[in-house]
């Protein structure tokens, strides 16, 4: 069987490749420009970066998955947070409110064909204190993720409710991902 390559450095992604018994041959993270287009909406957004990552990463005769996660108010698109202020920041906007996640999955076949699929999740947090915010900060668990929060963590004492994908919240949607790699006849 042709060898899968994982077109992520998340180790979420790794893990939750786990849960559904399936170990990357090789991790080969992209690099590719993240910044939004003018007015791109958060979907095609999430979309076009889990498309263009696994083409960044891809080579003939292999699989090659890659994944991207957008945290969405409205049609405004939460950055990853890589600082305080910007944790604070999204804490701040989707506190007591509801907000969208989407996580594309993208999966590329060693013929070449490409397969794609998007999970979007609504997520309702509770309405935070300043002290709430405060220890979220400081725990420093929102650095490097989509909206300044991971829900497998701290933060998951905030999550009022969900509708939709927990692992797709949390990086890649495995029921998704198991349905791509078996549709373009990866053995699971």
């Amino acid at each position: 069987m042709s060898k899968l390559v994982l077109a992520s450095a998340s180790p979420r992604r790794k893990q939750l490749l786990a849960q559904i018994d399936v170990t990357p041959d090789a991790v080969s993270p992209a690099d590719i420009d993240e910044t939004p287009i003018p007015g791109e909406p958060p979907r095609a957004y999430a979309e076009r970066l889990g498309i263009e990552k696994a083409q960044a990463v891809h080579a003939d005769g292999q699989y090659t998955l890659a994944g991207d996660t957008v945290v969405a108010l409205g049609r405004r698109i939460l950055p990853k947070a890589e600082t305080d202020a910007e944790v604070r920041a999204c804490l701040e906007l989707i506190s007591g409110r509801s907000h969208h996640v989407m996580t594309s999955v993208c999966l590329i076949g060693p013929d070449g064909q490409l397969a794609k699929r998007l999970s979007d999740s609504r997520v309702i947090v509770k309405r935070l204190t300043d002290g709430e915010i405060a220890a979220y900060v400081d725990s420093q668990e929102g650095i490097g993720k989509a909206g300044g929060y991971a829900i497998q963590g701290l933060f998951g004492a905030h999550i009022k409710q969900i509708s939709g994908s927990y692992t797709g919240v949390m990086g890649l949607p495995v029921f998704e991902t198991a349905q791509l790699l078996s549709g373009l006849g990866y053995r699971l």
